[in-house]
Protein backbone atom coordinates (compact mmCIF):
# COMPACT_ATOMS: atom_id res chain seq x y z
CA UNK A 1 0.00 0.00 0.00
CA UNK A 2 1.52 3.41 -1.34
CA UNK A 3 -0.54 5.66 0.20
CA UNK A 4 -1.95 5.43 3.91
CA UNK A 5 -5.20 7.07 3.05
CA UNK A 6 -5.87 3.82 1.12
CA UNK A 7 -6.82 2.35 3.99
CA UNK A 8 -10.06 4.36 4.27
CA UNK A 9 -11.32 1.55 1.75
CA UNK A 10 -11.54 -0.94 4.49
CA UNK A 11 -14.74 0.30 6.68
CA UNK A 12 -16.43 1.13 2.80
CA UNK A 13 -15.33 -2.64 1.66
CA UNK A 14 -16.30 -4.14 5.20
CA UNK A 15 -19.81 -2.52 4.98
CA UNK A 16 -20.53 -3.35 1.63
CA UNK A 17 -20.01 -7.46 2.36
CA UNK A 18 -22.41 -6.68 5.39
CA UNK A 19 -24.79 -5.66 2.68
CA UNK A 20 -24.21 -8.12 0.21
CA UNK A 21 -24.54 -11.16 3.22
CA UNK A 22 -27.86 -9.48 3.86
CA UNK A 23 -28.97 -9.17 0.37
CA UNK A 24 -28.59 -12.68 -0.37
CA UNK A 25 -30.70 -12.98 3.02
CA UNK A 26 -33.50 -11.71 1.29
CA UNK A 27 -33.07 -13.36 -1.95
CA UNK A 28 -33.06 -16.58 0.11
CA UNK A 29 -36.31 -15.97 1.36
CA UNK A 30 -37.75 -14.56 -1.95
CA UNK A 31 -36.48 -17.50 -3.83
CA UNK A 32 -38.56 -19.90 -0.90
CA UNK A 33 -41.58 -17.92 -1.81
CA UNK A 34 -41.42 -19.32 -5.68
CA UNK A 35 -40.93 -22.71 -3.92
CA UNK A 36 -43.68 -22.41 -0.83
CA UNK A 37 -45.96 -19.96 -1.66
CA UNK A 38 -47.39 -18.94 1.82
CA UNK A 39 -43.59 -19.16 3.52
CA UNK A 40 -43.74 -15.89 6.05
CA UNK A 41 -47.02 -14.49 4.33
CA UNK A 42 -47.81 -13.05 7.26
CA UNK A 43 -44.70 -11.87 8.74
CA UNK A 44 -43.09 -9.95 5.77
CA UNK A 45 -44.44 -10.45 2.15
CA UNK A 46 -43.35 -11.28 -1.23
CA UNK A 47 -43.20 -7.71 -2.62
CA UNK A 48 -41.09 -6.41 0.78
CA UNK A 49 -38.41 -9.57 0.32
CA UNK A 50 -37.87 -8.03 -3.14
CA UNK A 51 -37.48 -4.98 -2.44
CA UNK A 52 -35.40 -5.10 0.46
CA UNK A 53 -33.06 -8.04 -2.14
CA UNK A 54 -33.14 -5.23 -5.15
CA UNK A 55 -32.10 -1.99 -3.06
CA UNK A 56 -29.72 -3.82 -0.81
CA UNK A 57 -28.39 -4.35 -4.45
CA UNK A 58 -28.20 -1.24 -5.24
CA UNK A 59 -26.61 -0.15 -2.22
CA UNK A 60 -23.84 -2.15 -1.32
CA UNK A 61 -22.59 -1.75 -4.80
CA UNK A 62 -22.35 2.04 -4.69
CA UNK A 63 -20.80 1.81 -1.41
CA UNK A 64 -18.10 -1.06 -2.63
CA UNK A 65 -17.48 1.55 -5.73
CA UNK A 66 -17.00 4.44 -3.13
CA UNK A 67 -14.35 2.10 -1.60
CA UNK A 68 -12.83 0.96 -4.68
CA UNK A 69 -12.25 4.24 -5.49
CA UNK A 70 -10.96 5.18 -2.52
CA UNK A 71 -8.14 3.11 -2.48
CA UNK A 72 -7.26 3.25 -6.40
CA UNK A 73 -7.25 7.04 -6.30
CA UNK A 74 -4.41 7.78 -4.25
CA UNK A 75 -2.59 5.50 -6.29
CA UNK A 76 -3.55 7.01 -9.61
CA UNK A 77 -3.35 11.02 -8.69
CA UNK A 78 -0.24 10.24 -6.61
CA UNK A 79 -1.96 12.15 -3.80
CA UNK A 80 -2.90 11.46 -0.42
CA UNK A 81 -7.12 11.30 -0.35
CA UNK A 82 -8.17 14.93 0.38
CA UNK A 83 -10.12 14.59 3.98
CA UNK A 84 -10.30 11.02 5.47
CA UNK A 85 -12.43 12.43 8.09
CA UNK A 86 -15.25 13.22 5.51
CA UNK A 87 -15.15 10.07 3.74
CA UNK A 88 -15.61 7.95 7.45
CA UNK A 89 -18.79 10.60 7.84
CA UNK A 90 -20.41 10.14 4.12
CA UNK A 91 -19.78 6.40 5.03
CA UNK A 92 -22.28 6.18 8.22
CA UNK A 93 -24.64 9.28 6.46
CA UNK A 94 -25.28 6.69 3.28
CA UNK A 95 -25.24 3.65 5.97
CA UNK A 96 -27.55 4.97 8.50
CA UNK A 97 -29.83 6.07 5.05
CA UNK A 98 -30.18 2.51 3.61
CA UNK A 99 -30.79 1.10 7.33
CA UNK A 100 -33.30 3.42 7.50
CA UNK A 101 -34.82 2.71 4.15
CA UNK A 102 -34.44 -0.92 4.84
CA UNK A 103 -36.47 -0.51 7.88
CA UNK A 104 -39.19 1.51 6.81
CA UNK A 105 -39.47 -1.03 4.15
CA UNK A 106 -40.13 -4.15 6.74
CA UNK A 107 -43.06 -1.71 7.83
CA UNK A 108 -44.78 -0.87 4.55
CA UNK A 109 -43.29 2.65 4.19
CA UNK A 110 -41.72 3.24 0.56
CA UNK A 111 -42.67 5.53 -2.47
CA UNK A 112 -43.63 1.87 -4.51
CA UNK A 113 -41.38 2.86 -7.63
CA UNK A 114 -39.18 -0.05 -8.05
CA UNK A 115 -35.62 0.32 -7.14
CA UNK A 116 -36.40 3.84 -6.25
CA UNK A 117 -38.65 3.24 -3.04
CA UNK A 118 -36.63 4.99 -0.86
CA UNK A 119 -38.44 7.76 1.36
CA UNK A 120 -37.87 11.37 0.14
CA UNK A 121 -35.90 12.33 2.74
CA UNK A 122 -33.89 8.91 2.69
CA UNK A 123 -32.91 10.45 -1.36
CA UNK A 124 -31.84 13.72 0.45
CA UNK A 125 -29.52 11.58 2.64
CA UNK A 126 -28.14 9.62 -0.40
CA UNK A 127 -27.62 12.79 -2.32
CA UNK A 128 -25.87 14.41 0.69
CA UNK A 129 -23.47 11.65 0.89
CA UNK A 130 -23.17 10.90 -2.93
CA UNK A 131 -21.90 14.99 -3.14
CA UNK A 132 -19.66 14.87 -0.23
CA UNK A 133 -17.51 11.48 -1.77
CA UNK A 134 -17.55 13.56 -5.10
CA UNK A 135 -16.31 16.39 -3.26
CA UNK A 136 -13.58 14.24 -1.42
CA UNK A 137 -12.51 12.28 -4.74
CA UNK A 138 -12.24 15.21 -7.13
CA UNK A 139 -10.12 17.60 -4.71
CA UNK A 140 -8.17 14.62 -4.80
CA UNK A 141 -8.09 14.53 -8.54
CA UNK A 142 -7.52 17.97 -8.91
CA UNK A 143 -4.46 18.20 -6.44
CA UNK A 144 -3.03 14.77 -8.40
CA UNK A 145 -2.25 13.34 -11.41
CA UNK A 146 -4.72 12.95 -13.87
CA UNK A 147 -4.77 9.64 -16.06
CA UNK A 148 -7.08 7.93 -18.19
CA UNK A 149 -8.49 5.27 -15.19
CA UNK A 150 -9.18 8.31 -12.64
CA UNK A 151 -10.69 10.67 -14.70
CA UNK A 152 -13.02 7.96 -16.78
CA UNK A 153 -14.08 7.01 -13.22
CA UNK A 154 -14.89 10.27 -12.01
CA UNK A 155 -16.43 11.40 -15.33
CA UNK A 156 -18.40 7.81 -14.58
CA UNK A 157 -19.54 8.87 -10.65
CA UNK A 158 -20.60 12.40 -11.64
CA UNK A 159 -22.82 11.34 -14.43
CA UNK A 160 -24.72 8.82 -12.13
CA UNK A 161 -24.99 11.64 -9.63
CA UNK A 162 -26.51 13.76 -12.48
CA UNK A 163 -29.20 10.86 -13.36
CA UNK A 164 -29.96 10.26 -9.86
CA UNK A 165 -31.84 13.49 -9.47
CA UNK A 166 -34.57 11.83 -12.00
CA UNK A 167 -35.02 9.82 -8.80
CA UNK A 168 -36.86 12.84 -7.41
CA UNK A 169 -39.12 13.64 -10.31
CA UNK A 170 -42.40 11.39 -9.68
CA UNK A 171 -45.02 12.22 -11.96
CA UNK A 172 -48.63 11.56 -11.61
CA UNK A 173 -48.77 10.05 -15.33
CA UNK A 174 -47.44 6.60 -15.53
CA UNK A 175 -45.84 6.82 -19.02
CA UNK A 176 -43.85 9.80 -18.07
CA UNK A 177 -42.61 8.80 -14.62
CA UNK A 178 -41.48 5.52 -16.44
CA UNK A 179 -40.04 7.43 -18.91
CA UNK A 180 -37.70 9.36 -16.58
CA UNK A 181 -37.50 6.08 -14.81
CA UNK A 182 -35.59 4.50 -16.77
CA UNK A 183 -32.89 7.34 -16.57
CA UNK A 184 -31.84 6.48 -13.38
CA UNK A 185 -32.42 2.95 -13.90
CA UNK A 186 -30.75 2.05 -17.27
CA UNK A 187 -28.91 4.81 -18.03
CA UNK A 188 -26.84 3.99 -14.60
CA UNK A 189 -26.36 -0.27 -14.98
CA UNK A 190 -26.05 0.10 -19.04
CA UNK A 191 -24.73 3.04 -19.04
CA UNK A 192 -22.57 5.28 -16.80
CA UNK A 193 -21.27 2.30 -14.33
CA UNK A 194 -19.93 0.52 -17.40
CA UNK A 195 -17.44 3.71 -17.03
CA UNK A 196 -16.90 2.97 -13.75
CA UNK A 197 -16.74 -0.74 -14.70
CA UNK A 198 -14.08 -0.17 -17.37
CA UNK A 199 -11.54 2.01 -15.39
CA UNK A 200 -11.85 -0.34 -12.32
CA UNK A 201 -10.67 -2.59 -14.77
CA UNK A 202 -8.27 -1.31 -16.40
CA UNK A 203 -6.47 -0.45 -12.90
CA UNK A 204 -6.18 -3.68 -12.13
CA UNK A 205 -4.85 -5.02 -15.54
CA UNK A 206 -2.41 -2.39 -15.12
CA UNK A 207 -1.40 -3.66 -11.57
CA UNK A 208 -1.70 -7.13 -12.33
CA UNK A 209 -0.60 -7.85 -16.12
CA UNK A 210 2.25 -5.15 -16.43
CA UNK A 211 1.67 -4.14 -19.75
CA UNK A 212 2.19 -0.22 -20.41
CA UNK A 213 -0.35 2.25 -18.98
CA UNK A 214 -0.62 3.95 -22.33
CA UNK A 215 -1.58 0.58 -24.49
CA UNK A 216 -4.58 -0.03 -21.57
CA UNK A 217 -5.44 3.72 -21.61
CA UNK A 218 -6.33 3.50 -25.58
CA UNK A 219 -8.39 0.73 -25.03
CA UNK A 220 -10.03 2.56 -22.30
CA UNK A 221 -11.08 5.38 -24.56
CA UNK A 222 -12.22 3.30 -27.34
CA UNK A 223 -14.41 0.66 -24.76
CA UNK A 224 -16.34 4.46 -23.33
CA UNK A 225 -16.71 5.48 -26.10
CA UNK A 226 -18.88 1.78 -27.28
CA UNK A 227 -20.54 2.13 -24.02
CA UNK A 228 -21.89 5.91 -24.32
CA UNK A 229 -22.58 5.31 -28.26
CA UNK A 230 -24.63 1.89 -27.84
CA UNK A 231 -25.98 2.82 -23.52
CA UNK A 232 -27.80 6.08 -24.05
CA UNK A 233 -30.37 5.37 -27.10
CA UNK A 234 -30.20 1.54 -25.83
CA UNK A 235 -32.58 3.24 -23.12
CA UNK A 236 -35.32 2.61 -26.57
CA UNK A 237 -35.42 -1.18 -25.75
CA UNK A 238 -37.76 0.23 -22.14
CA UNK A 239 -39.89 2.44 -24.14
CA UNK A 240 -41.53 -0.23 -26.52
CA UNK A 241 -44.44 -0.98 -24.31
CA UNK A 242 -45.21 2.04 -22.13
CA UNK A 243 -47.05 4.24 -24.32
CA UNK A 244 -43.68 6.20 -25.95
CA UNK A 245 -43.71 6.78 -29.57
CA UNK A 246 -43.27 3.72 -32.12
CA UNK A 247 -39.83 5.36 -33.34
CA UNK A 248 -38.65 3.94 -30.29
CA UNK A 249 -38.80 0.02 -31.45
CA UNK A 250 -36.45 0.62 -34.14
CA UNK A 251 -33.90 2.73 -32.56
CA UNK A 252 -34.11 0.51 -29.27
CA UNK A 253 -33.44 -2.65 -31.54
CA UNK A 254 -30.56 -1.08 -33.02
CA UNK A 255 -28.74 0.22 -29.94
CA UNK A 256 -29.37 -2.18 -27.94
CA UNK A 257 -27.91 -4.72 -30.09
CA UNK A 258 -24.78 -2.50 -30.05
CA UNK A 259 -24.70 -2.70 -26.51
CA UNK A 260 -23.54 -5.96 -26.51
CA UNK A 261 -19.89 -4.75 -28.27
CA UNK A 262 -18.34 -3.10 -25.40
CA UNK A 263 -18.74 -5.83 -22.99
CA UNK A 264 -17.60 -7.99 -26.26
CA UNK A 265 -14.67 -5.11 -26.49
CA UNK A 266 -13.94 -5.80 -22.26
CA UNK A 267 -13.18 -9.87 -22.71
CA UNK A 268 -10.98 -9.15 -25.78
CA UNK A 269 -9.04 -6.30 -23.66
CA UNK A 270 -8.48 -8.38 -20.38
CA UNK A 271 -7.88 -11.38 -21.73
CA UNK A 272 -5.41 -9.68 -24.25
CA UNK A 273 -3.85 -7.78 -21.89
CA UNK A 274 -2.90 -10.93 -19.53
CA UNK A 275 -1.80 -12.90 -22.74
CA UNK A 276 0.62 -9.71 -23.93
CA UNK A 277 1.61 -9.04 -20.00
CA UNK A 278 5.25 -10.18 -18.28
CA UNK A 279 4.43 -9.98 -14.54
CA UNK A 280 3.76 -13.28 -13.18
CA UNK A 281 1.76 -11.22 -10.27
CA UNK A 282 1.58 -13.42 -6.75
CA UNK A 283 -2.25 -12.43 -6.81
CA UNK A 284 -3.76 -15.34 -8.51
CA UNK A 285 -7.48 -15.37 -7.35
CA UNK A 286 -7.40 -11.57 -7.87
CA UNK A 287 -6.10 -12.24 -11.48
CA UNK A 288 -9.24 -14.85 -11.91
CA UNK A 289 -11.74 -12.38 -10.89
CA UNK A 290 -10.32 -10.07 -13.38
CA UNK A 291 -10.68 -12.29 -16.47
CA UNK A 292 -14.06 -13.56 -14.90
CA UNK A 293 -15.52 -10.29 -14.77
CA UNK A 294 -16.19 -8.98 -18.23
CA UNK A 295 -16.57 -12.61 -19.66
CA UNK A 296 -19.28 -13.55 -17.39
CA UNK A 297 -20.39 -9.74 -17.76
CA UNK A 298 -20.66 -10.21 -21.75
CA UNK A 299 -22.64 -12.89 -21.42
CA UNK A 300 -24.98 -12.11 -18.59
CA UNK A 301 -25.14 -8.58 -19.93
CA UNK A 302 -24.76 -8.77 -23.30
CA UNK A 303 -25.59 -12.20 -24.57
CA UNK A 304 -28.70 -12.52 -22.46
CA UNK A 305 -29.69 -8.90 -22.69
CA UNK A 306 -29.80 -9.57 -26.71
CA UNK A 307 -31.95 -12.52 -26.65
CA UNK A 308 -34.76 -10.70 -25.85
CA UNK A 309 -34.09 -6.64 -26.72
CA UNK A 310 -35.16 -7.08 -30.59
CA UNK A 311 -38.92 -4.94 -29.89
CA UNK A 312 -40.83 -8.19 -31.80
CA UNK A 313 -39.10 -10.81 -29.51
CA UNK A 314 -40.16 -8.49 -26.16
CA UNK A 315 -43.55 -8.12 -27.60
CA UNK A 316 -43.10 -11.80 -25.74
CA UNK A 317 -41.08 -11.99 -23.50
CA UNK A 318 -40.95 -8.83 -20.92
CA UNK A 319 -41.76 -8.82 -18.00
CA UNK A 320 -40.93 -12.91 -17.77
CA UNK A 321 -38.62 -15.26 -15.90
CA UNK A 322 -36.12 -14.38 -19.02
CA UNK A 323 -35.58 -10.65 -17.57
CA UNK A 324 -34.96 -12.34 -14.27
CA UNK A 325 -32.04 -14.49 -15.69
CA UNK A 326 -30.37 -11.52 -17.90
CA UNK A 327 -30.90 -9.69 -14.64
CA UNK A 328 -28.61 -11.55 -12.50
CA UNK A 329 -26.20 -12.78 -14.64
CA UNK A 330 -25.36 -9.47 -15.67
CA UNK A 331 -25.32 -7.75 -12.18
CA UNK A 332 -23.00 -10.23 -11.05
CA UNK A 333 -20.83 -10.65 -14.18
CA UNK A 334 -20.23 -6.69 -14.24
CA UNK A 335 -20.67 -5.05 -11.19
CA UNK A 336 -20.82 -7.83 -8.34
CA UNK A 337 -17.20 -10.02 -9.52
CA UNK A 338 -15.84 -6.38 -10.20
CA UNK A 339 -16.11 -5.16 -7.00
CA UNK A 340 -15.00 -8.57 -5.11
CA UNK A 341 -12.18 -8.57 -7.42
CA UNK A 342 -10.69 -4.91 -6.43
CA UNK A 343 -10.85 -6.27 -2.63
CA UNK A 344 -9.26 -9.05 -3.52
CA UNK A 345 -6.38 -7.13 -5.13
CA UNK A 346 -6.72 -4.70 -2.57
CA UNK A 347 -7.65 -6.60 0.70
CA UNK A 348 -3.94 -8.34 1.34
CA UNK A 349 -2.47 -4.35 0.58
CA UNK A 350 -4.61 -2.85 3.15
CA UNK A 351 -3.77 -5.64 5.46
CA UNK A 352 0.02 -5.67 4.60
CA UNK A 353 0.20 -8.85 3.74
CA UNK A 354 1.41 -10.80 0.76
CA UNK A 355 -1.79 -12.46 -1.08
CA UNK A 356 -3.53 -14.61 1.60
CA UNK A 357 -6.58 -17.36 1.47
CA UNK A 358 -5.98 -17.48 -2.30
CA UNK A 359 -7.78 -21.05 -2.34
CA UNK A 360 -10.48 -20.24 -0.12
CA UNK A 361 -10.71 -17.14 -2.02
CA UNK A 362 -10.88 -19.05 -5.81
CA UNK A 363 -13.30 -21.87 -4.25
CA UNK A 364 -15.80 -19.12 -3.69
CA UNK A 365 -15.13 -17.50 -6.94
CA UNK A 366 -15.81 -21.04 -8.93
CA UNK A 367 -19.07 -21.58 -6.29
CA UNK A 368 -20.36 -18.30 -6.62
CA UNK A 369 -19.60 -18.33 -10.66
CA UNK A 370 -20.91 -21.74 -11.18
CA UNK A 371 -23.98 -21.34 -9.11
CA UNK A 372 -25.48 -17.97 -10.81
CA UNK A 373 -24.54 -19.45 -14.33
CA UNK A 374 -26.68 -22.44 -13.58
CA UNK A 375 -29.56 -20.19 -12.17
CA UNK A 376 -29.32 -18.14 -15.11
CA UNK A 377 -30.25 -21.37 -16.91
CA UNK A 378 -33.22 -22.48 -14.78
CA UNK A 379 -34.70 -19.01 -15.36
CA UNK A 380 -33.93 -18.94 -19.05
CA UNK A 381 -35.59 -22.29 -19.26
CA UNK A 382 -38.99 -21.11 -16.65
CA UNK A 383 -38.80 -17.95 -19.02
CA UNK A 384 -39.23 -19.75 -22.55
CA UNK A 385 -41.79 -22.19 -20.93
CA UNK A 386 -43.47 -18.70 -19.27
CA UNK A 387 -43.60 -17.33 -22.73
CA UNK A 388 -44.96 -20.28 -24.61
CA UNK A 389 -47.74 -21.18 -22.03
CA UNK A 390 -48.63 -17.87 -21.35
CA UNK A 391 -48.00 -15.28 -24.30
CA UNK A 392 -48.28 -17.57 -27.24
CA UNK A 393 -51.43 -20.43 -25.94
CA UNK A 394 -52.60 -17.35 -23.82
CA UNK A 395 -52.79 -19.54 -20.07
CA UNK A 396 -53.01 -17.45 -16.65
CA UNK A 397 -50.45 -16.48 -14.86
CA UNK A 398 -51.43 -18.76 -12.24
CA UNK A 399 -51.97 -21.79 -14.16
CA UNK A 400 -48.25 -21.24 -15.90
CA UNK A 401 -46.51 -20.56 -12.24
CA UNK A 402 -47.60 -24.02 -11.10
CA UNK A 403 -45.51 -25.30 -14.48
CA UNK A 404 -42.43 -23.84 -12.78
CA UNK A 405 -41.93 -25.47 -9.66
CA UNK A 406 -38.87 -27.56 -10.68
CA UNK A 407 -37.24 -24.51 -12.26
CA UNK A 408 -37.65 -22.50 -8.90
CA UNK A 409 -36.69 -25.50 -6.59
CA UNK A 410 -33.73 -25.51 -9.02
CA UNK A 411 -33.27 -21.42 -8.31
CA UNK A 412 -33.47 -22.27 -4.71
CA UNK A 413 -30.80 -24.37 -4.49
CA UNK A 414 -28.54 -22.26 -6.80
CA UNK A 415 -29.19 -19.71 -4.13
CA UNK A 416 -27.88 -21.68 -0.86
CA UNK A 417 -24.75 -22.94 -3.15
CA UNK A 418 -24.01 -18.86 -3.57
CA UNK A 419 -24.83 -18.44 0.12
CA UNK A 420 -22.20 -20.54 1.05
CA UNK A 421 -19.73 -19.21 -1.13
CA UNK A 422 -20.52 -15.28 0.07
CA UNK A 423 -19.37 -17.13 3.57
CA UNK A 424 -16.28 -18.63 2.13
CA UNK A 425 -15.55 -15.01 0.17
CA UNK A 426 -16.19 -12.64 3.80
CA UNK A 427 -13.76 -15.24 5.09
CA UNK A 428 -11.12 -15.03 2.90
CA UNK A 429 -11.13 -11.05 2.97
CA UNK A 430 -11.36 -10.71 7.16
CA UNK A 431 -10.45 -14.05 8.39
CA UNK A 432 -6.98 -14.47 9.80
CA UNK A 433 -4.18 -14.08 7.68
CA UNK A 434 -2.44 -17.89 7.12
CA UNK A 435 1.11 -17.43 6.07
CA UNK A 436 1.96 -18.96 2.84
CA UNK A 437 5.53 -20.37 3.16
CA UNK A 438 7.45 -19.51 -0.85
CA UNK A 439 8.29 -23.05 -2.61
CA UNK A 440 11.52 -22.25 -2.25
CA UNK A 441 11.70 -22.37 1.87
CA UNK A 442 9.84 -25.51 1.93
CA UNK A 443 11.58 -28.55 3.37
CA UNK A 444 11.97 -31.63 1.20
CA UNK A 445 10.17 -34.17 1.08
CA UNK A 446 12.31 -37.58 2.65
CA UNK A 447 11.50 -38.95 -0.88
CA UNK A 448 13.48 -35.88 -2.57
Amino acid sequence: MKYETQKVALPFFAVAMALFALQIVFGLLAATVYVAPNFMAELMPFNIMRVSHTNLLIVWLLIGFMGCTYYLMPEEAEQEIHSPGLAYVQLAIFAFAGAAALVGYQFGIHEGREFLEQPFWVKVLITISYLIFLFNTSMTLLKGRKTAINLVLMLGLWLAAVFWLFAFYNPSNLAVDKLYWWWVVHLWVEGVWELIMASLLGYLLIKMSGVDREVIEKWLYVIVGLSLFSGLLGTGHHYYWIGAPSYWQPIGSIFSTLEVIPFFAMVVFAFYMFWKGSRNHPNKAAMLWALGCPTIAFFGAGVWGFMHTLSFINYYTHGTQLTAAHGHLAFYGAYVMLILGVMTYAMPQIRRSQPYNQVLNMWGFWIMTSAMCFMTFTLTFAGVVQTHLQRVLGMNYMQVQSQLDLFYIMRLGTGVAVTLAAIMLIYSFFGPVREQVPASSRPLAATE
